[in-house]
């Protein structure tokens, strides 16, 4: 039997990449590299196909997309419909294009879990200042900024001084983009990230703000611990990758303690997993790998 070959659409070459590279081995596969700058398409002719590079993208047995780097609004929609042509050949995509155009947008994530019953943080969209500033204090005047599109923590603002809040949003709109508020939530110090696959749970740790940090990213330099979840937390995130409509997912929940509940944060569609798998010992590389190349036979 052949070695399956699988491809990973990335924006560089980094720990991830390493990782998946080592865990290639171990699973018997063939591991192709495909920087998302190299992605082009053919149409009619005698050689209609999606390429990165030299790789044909639709002879492969399955795809693995890391990162979406950024880029014009062209360049990303040309790289989504070039991952759309690719799931239509009959290659695995993991995660599924629909899942990444939802899950990258934390407004319409939020709105798909919300429209399952999901508890997540009241959240405000929109695009003019004034009418932040208004939810700013209809919010308690004490929310996070998030940009629309981002990860790992960046660019993550906590807002409680009105005016503050006044040249933030009046900033955000100055640059034509969304602002995206969201009430403060009082939590008990640490969150969790439960990372799915293929709708299970594969691992979960808890995430600790140290050094004065409010935000519990391990990215930035965030402690965790291993966490063992009870079924209602499982199905809490099992029921939020589900939403969005994930194979591999990073979903992440607090206890909201006003609320008295868990609420799900947010569904990462390309998650990190050297903290997870640091934390918990689970190859998770190795995991992924092994699910793709097995949907792909």
């Amino acid at each position: 039997m052949p070695t399956p070959v699988l491809a990973v659409l990335a924006s560089g070459f980094g720990w991830h990449i390493s990782d998946l590279l080592r865990a290639a081995e171990k699973v018997g596969v063939a591991l192709e590299i495909c920087p998302f700058p190299e992605v082009s398409a053919r149409v009619g002719g005698d050689r209609p196909r999606v390429t990165a590079g030299a790789i044909d993208l639709e002879g492969l047995n399955g795809l693995l997309v890391r990162m979406m780097p950024p880029g014009s609004l062209e360049q990303v929609v040309f790289r989504m419909d070039a991952i759309h042509r690719v799931a239509a050949a009959g290659v695995p995509v993991w995660n599924p294009p629909r899942a990444i155009e939802a899950a990258v947008d934390k407004y319409l994530a939020l709105a798909l879990l919300a429209s399952r019953g999901l508890a997540v943080p009241e959240t405000w969209a929109g695009q003019g200042a004034d009418e932040a500033l208004r939810t700013f204090e209809e919010l308690g005047s004490d929310v996070v900024v998030k940009p629309l599109f981002g990860s790992e923590g960046r660019g993550i603002l906590r807002v409680s001084d009105r005016e503050l809040a006044w040249r933030t949003f009046h900033a955000i709109e100055r640059l034509g983009s969304v602002i995206y508020l969201q009430r403060v939530i009082r939590h008990p110090g640490h969150d969790l990230r439960v990372f799915v696959l293929q709708g299970r749970v594969l691992a979960a740790m808890r995430r600790f703000a140290t050094g004065g940090e409010w935000r519990t990213n391990a990215s930035l330099g965030g402690r965790t611990e291993a966490a063992t979840l009870d079924p209602a937390v499982k199905s809490l995130a099992l029921a939020a990758a589900e939403a969005v409509g994930t194979e591999v997912a990073g979903v992440d929940l607090v206890e909201d303690l006003d609320r008295g509940e868990l609420v799900v944060l947010e569904v990462n569609a390309v998650p990190g997993w050297k903290a997870i798998s640091g934390t918990t010992g689970v190859d998770v590389a190795a995991r992924i790998l092994a699910g793709l190349r097995d949907q792909g036979r």
